[in-house]
C-alpha cells in the first residue's frame, strides 16, 4: 500500500496470487481458471477522472476477472483482474467484417488472451490449470494462445466452425448417437430468474480438426488447424415451459469416455461461481456505490473488494465441501470465539475451534432468521451479512463487555 493512501494494484494482486498458489499446492489435481467480464455502472460519475463508456450510453468500467476454482467448486482466490473502458461510445459505423479482420491485439477481446497468460504463470508442478470461459471466449486466437502456452482450455462454443474436411462441427456432433446420460444440478440463473434444478443430460463427444477461420487467413502466424474435442450436452426432459439446456463445449483435452465427458461438463458448471462472484461484488460489496475521484483509484478499490468477495465465497462453499474441518482455517481465534458466543447467547466461549459447518450455520443465524434443517446451507448473501455483523461486533467488543 502506498504512503499517500492509494493502493498498489500490482503489489496486491501479486501477494494474493502467491497465497493462492500456496493453497493450490495443498489441493493438487485440477484447478479451473474461470474468466469473465462484468460492467460496473458509474453513469452519474461525470467528473470522475478517466471515466469512459462500457456500452453505447453507459459510463463506467468493465472488470475482467479470473478466479481459481477447484474441480469440486471451492473458490481459492483471484488469479488475475484487469479493467478497461472506452473514451468514446462504441463505434457503430464500422461493418462487422471490418471489426473481425483486425488483429486480436487491436481488439478489447485481447483481454481473454492476456488473462490466460498471466493466470497460468508460476503454477506449481503437478497442478493442472484449465482455463474456462463462456461463449465470449470462443476465439480461434485464444485456442492458439493456449496451444502455444501448452495450457488446456474449456470453452462454450458459439461459432459453428469448419473442419478440415469442410464439415460444420455443430451439425456433425448433433448427428452422433447419445453416448451417455448423467443427472446434474443446474445452478440458479440469477439474470433470468430461473431457480436451481436437477436435470438429466444426454452426452455426445467427438474429436475434430478445425480450420483457421477464413477471416483470419491473412494472419499467417496462426496455425492453419487445431485439434479439439467437442462435447454436446442436451437436457432430456426440460421442465414444462422451459427451453432445454443445450451446450456445445470445446476443449483441447482428449475425451474418450462418457465419464470423461461428464467430468468436463462438471468443470463447466463451476463457471457459475464467477457469476456469484459478480453478484457478491456488486450487491454485497456495493462497488457501484464507490465515490472515488479517479477511475484508477476506483479499480484499485474494486480489486480490494474482489478479494473480500472471494473470502465470502470461500467461507460459504468450504463449509459444504469440508464441513468437519476446523473453523480456524478461515476465522481467527477472536472471531470464532465471539461468533460462538453471539450465536449461542452466552459469555463463555469455546476452548477449541468448532467445525466449519457450525461456523457457517452461526453466520447464517447472524445474517438472517434461524434456519430449519430443511432450508439447506446458507448462501453467499446470508454469509456476507453475517460476516459484516460479526466484524461490527468485533470492532466494538471492548465497549460491550
Amino acid at each position: 500500500m502506498l504512503g499517500n493512501g492509494d493502493f498498489d494494484r500490482e503489489e496486491i494482486i501479486r501477494a494474493h496470487r502467491e497465497a493462492i498458489i500456496r493453497r493450490m499446492s495443498g489441493y493438487g489435481g485440477t484447478i479451473l481458471a474461470v474468466q469473465d467480464t462484468t460492467g460496473v455502472n458509474y453513469n452519474t460519475h461525470l467528473k470522475t477522472e478517466g471515466i469512459g463508456y462500457i456500452s453505447d450510453k453507459t459510463l463506467g468500467v468493465n472488470v475482467h476477472s479470473c478466479l481459481a476454482v477447484t474441480g469440486d467448486g471451492l473458490v481459492l482466490g483471484l488469479l488475475d483482474q484487469s479493467s478497461y473502458n472506452r473514451p468514446e461510445p462504441k463505434d457503430e459505423t464500422r461493418s462487422h467484417e471490418s471489426k473481425k479482420v483486425r488483429l486480436i491485439e487491436e481488439k478489447e477481446s485481447v483481454r481473454w488472451l492476456e488473462t490466460l497468460e498471466r493466470s497460468t504463470q508460476d503454477i506449481p508442478e503437478g497442478i493442472k490449470v484449465i482455463t474456462v470461459c463462456d461463449r465470449e471466449g470462443d476465439m480461434y486466437e485464444l485456442f492458439c494462445k493456449a496451444e502455444t502456452l501448452r495450457q488446456p482450455f474449456l470453452i462454450r462454443v458459439v461459432q459453428n466452425r469448419m473442419t478440415v474436411e469442410n464439415k460444420r462441427v455443430l451439425e456433425e456432433i448433433r448427428k452422433k448417437r447419445c453416448q451417455g446420460r448423467v443427472e446434474v444440478t443446474i445452478p440458479r440463473d440469477s439474470r433470468s430468474g430461473i431457480p436451481e434444478r436437477e436435470a438429466v443430460l444426454q452426452l455426445r463427444y467427438a474429436s475434430f480438426t478445425i480450420q483457421r477461420p477464413h477471416i483470419l487467413k491473412p494472419i499467417k502466424t496462426l496455425p492453419e488447424s487445431i485439434e479439439v474435442t467437442v462435447i454436446y450436452v442436451k437436457e432430456e426432459r426440460p421442465p414444462k415451459g422451459k427451453d432445454a439446456i443445450e451446450w456445445f463445449l470445446m476443449t483441447s483435452e482428449s475425451v474418450n469416455t462418457s465419464e470423461g465427458a461428464y467430468e468436463y461438463v462438471g468443470y463447466y458448471i463451476q463457471r457459475w461461481k464467477i457469476e456469484r462472484f459478480h453478484y457478491v461484488l456488486k450487491s454485497g460489496c456495493a462497488i457501484e456505490k464507490l465515490q472515488e475521484r479517479s477511475i484508477d483509484k476506483t479499480t484499485a478499490l474494486i480489486l480490494m473488494y474482489s478479494i473480500v468477495a472471494v473470502m465470502i465465497m470461500n467461507t460459504t462453499y468450504a463449509a459444504r465441501l469440508t464441513p468437519d474441518a476446523p473453523c480456524s482455517l478461515l476465522l481467527g481465534e477472536e472471531e470464532w470465539k465471539l461468533l460462538y458466543c453471539v450465536a449461542n447467547k452466552t459469555k463463555k466461549g469455546p476452548k477449541k475451534p468448532y467445525t466449519m459447518k457450525e461456523a457457517v450455520d452461526y453466520l447464517g443465524w447472524l445474517g438472517g432468521p434461524k434456519r430449519a434443517p430443511s432450508d439447506g446451507p446458507p448462501g453467499v448473501k446470508t454469509i456476507w451479512i453475517g460476516l459484516m455483523k460479526l466484524y461490527i461486533l468485533l470492532a466494538y467488543r471492548e465497549y460491550l463487555a
